[in-house]
Parts: structure tokens; sequence; C-alpha cells
């Protein structure tokens, strides 16, 4: 028996999407044919964060609950009218990545179970230069959400303070992003550096709410300023896309007169096209054509000088905290797991760590992310400090390519 799908007429293409009854969202019963018609009903601010663009398809074949598998290549078996671009990656590897250009190639990417679209900053048409400087937010642990809103007008404020326009709009998850288009004329490390500059600019603006330090048991309870989200291999979550949260937020564009007065669970799959419809379209109907210079903010990284250098490979550096790792596992829930564990072992310790003291990096894999934990033990008094022991939970995220290793 075949499988059921439903066939959409779109921008003069036929467009299949399969099993459209499958539910993507338990909580609101949304289908995989509601997320493709939530996108179209705001096609024209999804397709302006993603036309042209080449992207990295993040999908959810297990649904949801389940790590996403995230797809540079896109699949050889595809329409001949779904575009690709070649981008060549520093450390000598390509891939042929998917552009979408209107509603029928957004619809075809939902289909391979997307649910979340995360182009790069270029057009196919000039893959080296950025036409976007991207700032993203990060709260850290104990962080609320008025600090990130005020950061966030410490971001506007440097860079209107640097030639740029800054838009606003909530990153779907804790966080919050703040673009700034830029003409096409710089280079990777440029927009990158740059971006450095706002985040250490910020910083010192505002001292005790924001930190641009790298290493992440150095942030404490501040707002990461990250500005590595601007590195050639770093995609974002574009407008209008719908995070895969239980209650199905959306990274949802806003004007900066309403940032004050936003919370981020008021965007969902259910609300936004509401919002769309009582707003008469998209708050970032403007932002075409107000690209900058980055003149102004190189200027100010050569006054500034070198900043902390980010890491390279694998190899060691001083840690500069007493960090004991505790777990690593292939799914958040497992390594938080293995968290309790550790914390049951050690129950005198427990009550003298703060919200920032327990580390939980999502780490980026050849195509999934896979989870650590580490705890900071900067507030125990050092004969309380328990040693590195044993992984509560040990998932061995590259034995895979171990196994391929040619012997002899």
């Amino acid at each position: 028996m075949a499988s059921p799908q439903t066939v959409l007429e779109l921008a003069g293409r036929e467009v299949v999407v399969t099993n459209p009854d499958k539910v993507v969202f338990a909580r609101s019963g949304t289908t995989k044919l509601d997320l493709v018609r939530y996108y179209l009903s705001v096609a024209d601010g999804v397709l302006r964060g993603v036309r042209g663009r080449p992207m990295v398809l993040k999908r959810f074949v297990k649904g949801i609950e389940a790590e996403a598998v995230f797809q540079k290549r896109a699949p050889e078996k595809r329409p001949d009218w779904i575009e690709v671009a070649e981008l060549r990656y520093a450390r000598g590897t390509s891939a042929a990545e998917t552009v979408v250009r209107d509603e029928a190639s957004l619809a075809w990417v939902l289909n391979l179970n997307c649910v979340d679209l995360n182009p790069h900053p270029v057009l196919a048409e000039d893959l080296e230069h950025p036409v976007e400087l991207r700032i993203d937010l990060d709260p850290q642990p104990g962080v609320d959400w008025h600090q990130i809103v005020d950061v966030a007008f410490v971001a506007r404020e440097v860079l209107a303070d640097h030639g740029l326009t800054a838009w606003p709009k909530t990153s779907g998850s804790r966080g919050f992003h703040v673009y700034a288009p830029i003409d096409p004329v710089w280079s990777y490390p440029e927009v990158r550096l740059a971006a450095e500059t706002v985040a250490r600019e910020v910083e010192d603006r505002a001292r005790g709410l924001a930190t641009s330090r790298w290493w992440k048991e150095e942030r404490g309870e501040g707002v990461f300023v990250d500005f590595n989200q601007n590195a050639k291999d770093r995609t974002v979550a574009s407008a209008y896309s719908v995070r895969a949260t239980p209650d199905a937020r959306v990274s949802t564009p806003l004007t900066w007169d309403e940032v004050r007065d936003v919370r981020p669970e008021d965007h969902t799959l259910l609300t936004v096209p509401r919002r769309w419809a009582e707003l008469g379209g998209d708050p970032w109907a403007g932002m075409d054509g107000t690209g900058g210079s980055l003149e102004a903010l190189l200027a100010l990284a050569e006054r500034m000088g070198p900043a902390e250098k980010a890491p390279k490979g694998t190899g060691s550096r001083t840690v500069t905290m007493p960090l004991i790792e505790v777990a690593r596992a292939r799914t958040k829930p497992e390594v938080l797991a293995g968290l309790e564990s550790w914390k049951a072992k050690h129950p005198d310790v427990v009550p003298l760590l703060t919200e920032s003291d327990v580390l939980v990096d999502g780490m980026r894999g050849s195509s999934s992310l896979w989870y650590r934990v580490r705890v900071n033990l900067r507030h125990v008094p050092e004969a309380q400090r328990p040693p590195q022991a044993a992984l509560e939970v040990d998932f061995d995220p590259w034995a895979r390519y171990r196994g391929n290793r040619p012997t002899g």
C-alpha cells in the first residue's frame, strides 16, 4: 500500500508532501502538513532570510524528541529544479548545499523532515562574502530574560555607533538574535573579527551583564555575545524558523519598540500567523537595501588590539578553573542523568554550586550533536573538591572513526 501524500501547487511546481498526517508537535497535534502550511503562510518573511542562501539541512528524521541529523550535502535524488551551491571549507572538504529560491523549494526542504531552517550568511552567487553580521546572545545559566534584552539594546547601540542597522528577533530558544546587513565585500575573517569587536565593546559597556569570554567556564552569569556564529562553517536558525521545542516556538522578527515587552514563549507556530496578519506583514520588510560598511568596526578592532585566541584543533590549553568532567552522552537526557548520578555521590558539594558552575555543552559531531557535562568547582573549598573520576556516562563520539582507521 502506497504511503499517503499531499501534492501542493507552488511557484508553478508540484511539490509532494509525504506522510502529511505525521504528528511533529505532540502537544498541539501539529502535523507535517500543518508545519508546511505555517511556513507558506509567512513565506515572504521566511524567504527574506533564506532566499538564495545555501543551507544545512537539519533533519529530524526520528521526530523532535530525538537528535537532529545535520546534512550539508543536498540529497542526490532531488528534482532538477532544486538548486545547489558548492561550499568549500578550510579543512579541504566541500559540499553541494541546497539553495531555496521560492515557495516550492521551501516546501521541498520541509518535506525532508526539516523543522527549522539554517542558511549560511552568503548568497549562492558569491560564497565568500557574507551579506549580514549575526550576533547570537546566549544566556548562561542563571540569566533572566530582562538581562538578555538589556544586552540586546547595548548591541544595537554599538552597531549604530559604527554605522550599522540592527534588526532584532527572538531565537526561538533561550537566546536572542541581532542581525546587521552588510555590503557583500568583506571576507569571512573580516566579518568574524567585526562581530568579535562588537562582542568586546558590548562587554565593556555592559560590565557584569555581558561577556565575550571564549571559554564557557569563565563567563559566569552573563549573556555570552557569541561572535563565532560568523565563522564560515556556522549557520543560525533563520527568521520565522520553528524550533524543535514542545510548544513549537518561532524565531520571530521584532521591532525595537516591542522588544522589552516580548516573551519568547508568546511566539509559536500557532500564534505567529495571527501576529503576521495583525501587523500586516513582516517587521523586517524594510531590511533589504540597508547593508552597511565594516570599516568603523575593523578600525575599532585595530585600536583594541588582539583578543583572546579561540581554540584550534584539539591542542591542550592552560585551564584556569578547577573543572571536572562528569559525563558524555549521545543525548541530552542521558547526560543529565549522568549529572544526577554524580550529584548523588557528592551531596556535600552540590549545595556549594551555582547554576553557572554546571556546564552542559552541546558538541557538534560530524552529522549530529553529542553532549557533555562539566562541573566548575571554583566555589568548593579545595579540600572538599572531588577528583576527576570515571565518567558517569562514557559515550565515545569518535569510536566509529577509530574503527575505520587502517591498521598496520
